[in-house]
C-alpha cells in the first residue's frame, strides 16, 4: 500500500473535536504520509499544531445562528459561501487522497466539498448522540467512525472508539506524584476536573464536599477562571492541592483512587484507559444532553455513578464517597474489563490503518 497517501482533517473548535483528529492526525504523520490540518481561524489549536510541527490552514468561517434575526443568518450564509470557495481551493491545491472530520462546523466545508470533488470522506464522531454538524455531514460520508455506541443506527458507520494520548500508555509513579503535590499518598485520593476551563456548578459543590470530607484529600484542577477564587475558599485545608490546570493530566488520574468530573467523549476515553472508579457529572447543558448518555454507558457497567447537577450535588457526592470503600472501589476497576469498547489507547493506530485503506 502507498506510503504517501495524503490526508485533510477538519479538527477544531473545542477540545473534544479537536484531540481526537490530532491524534489520529499525528499516527498517520508518523507512517510517512502527508497530513494536513483545517482549524478555524484563531483557534487556539493552532498552537498544538505548530508545537508539533503539524502544518494547518484556517477557514473562517463561524457556526449557524440559533437565533432568528435574519441578518445574522445572512451574514452567515455569505461567509459561508466564501469559506467554501476557499475549502475548494485548499483540496485543489493539496490533493488529499481522504477528507476527515471530526465534529464541529469546521467539518462541514470539507466534508461537502470533498464529497462534490470526488474525494473519500470520514468522520469521527466522539459521542453517544450525533452532533449538528456531523448529522449533515453523515450524508456525504463514505465512512463514520464512532465513540461511542450512538443511540440510532447510521449507514456506512463502525465503532473505533475516540483516540487518547500516547501519555495514557505511561506508567506512573503514585507516591511521586502525590508527594510533588504535598499530598500523603497513604490517603484516599479523588481528583476533581471539569475540563479545561473548569465547571462553575462543579466547582460550587465540591467547595462543599471538601470541606465536609476531611478524611480524604482532594486534587482540584479548578479551571484557570475559579483558581483564585476556590484557592481562598482552600485557605487552611491542608486535605486539598487546587490546581488551576494540569498538561500532565494522565499522572493525575493514575495516581488518583476516584474521579469526579464531567463526561465528555474525550474524557470517557481517559477513564477507560486508565480503568478509574467515577463519580460522573454530565454538562447540563451540552447539546441533546449528549454528555449524560455518554455517562451512562459506564454507569451499566458499575464502572460509574452518575449525578444531575443540582443544589442537592454536594451532599450527594459525600454520601458517594462514604460508600467507596477500597473494596468498591477494587470492583469498579474490575468492571472496566466487562465493557465491549475497542481499546482507546489502539484507537488512533486502528483508526489510521482504516483511512489508509479507503
Amino acid at each position: 500500500m502507498s506510503k504517501n497517501k495524503r490526508f485533510l482533517i477538519a479538527s477544531g473548535g473545542t477540545g473534544g473535536h479537536f484531540y481526537p483528529g490530532f491524534a489520529i492526525g499525528k499516527t498517520l504523520n508518523g507512517k510517512g504520509t502527508n497530513v494536513l490540518f483545517l482549524v478555524r481561524k484563531n483557534d487556539p489549536a493552532k498552537e498544538i499544531l505548530a508545537k508539533h510541527n503539524l502544518p494547518f490552514a484556517e477557514l473562517d468561517l463561524t457556526g449557524l445562528p440559533r437565533s432568528f434575526n435574519p441578518l445574522r443568518h445572512f451574514r452567515f450564509v455569505k461567509k459561508l459561501l466564501s469559506t467554501l470557495s476557499h475549502t475548494r481551493h485548499i483540496i485543489a491545491d493539496f490533493k488529499p487522497d481522504v477528507a476527515l472530520g471530526t465534529g464541529g462546523y469546521i467539518s462541514f466545508p470539507l466534508i461537502y466539498c470533498a464529497h462534490r470533488m470526488g474525494i473519500k470522506t470520514a468522520l469521527h464522531e466522539s459521542n453517544t448522540r450525533m452532533g449538528l454538524a456531523n448529522k449533515i455531514c453523515s450524508h456525504f460520508a463514505d465512512l463514520v467512525m464512532l465513540g461511542l455506541p450512538l443511540d440510532k443506527d447510521i449507514k456506512n458507520s463502525r465503532l473505533t472508539f475516540t483516540p487518547v494520548r500516547s501519555e495514557f500508555a505511561q506508567s506512573v509513579n503514585r507516591n511521586e506524584v502525590l508527594a510533588q503535590l504535598g499530598l500523603n499518598p497513604a490517603v484516599q485520593t479523588i481528583l476533581v476536573m471539569g475540563g479545561s476551563q473548569g465547571a462553575k456548578g462543579l466547582n460550587e459543590a465540591v467547595v462543599k464536599l471538601v470541606k465536609a470530607q476531611t478524611d480524604t484529600q482532594f486534587i482540584h484542577l479548578t479551571g484557570p477562571k475559579w483558581y483564585d477564587t476556590l484557592s481562598k475558599e482552600y485557605e487552611g485545608l491542608s486535605h486539598i492541592k487546587a490546581l488551576p490546570y494540569s498538561h500532565e493530566v494522565h499522572k493525575l488520574i493514575k495516581s488518583a483512587d476516584a474521579i469526579i468530573c464531567r463526561s465528555g467523549a474525550s474524557t470517557l476515553a481517559e477513564l477507560v484507559a486508565c480503568q478509574i472508579p467515577a463519580i460522573l457529572v454530565p454538562f447540563p447543558h451540552a447539546a441533546e444532553d449528549h454528555q449524560y448518555y455518554n455517562a451512562n454507558i459506564l454507569e451499566k457497567y458499575g464502572c460509574a455513578v452518575v449525578f444531575r447537577e443540582s443544589p442537592n450535588l454536594a451532599a450527594q457526592l459525600q454520601q458517594t464517597l462514604i460508600s467507596f470503600t477500597p473494596a468498591r472501589l477494587a470492583q469498579m476497576r474490575e468492571a472496566y474489563q466487562k465493557i465491549k469498547l475497542p481499546n482507546p489507547l489502539q484507537a488512533a493506530t486502528d483508526i489510521a490503518s482504516v483511512l489508509r485503506s479507503l
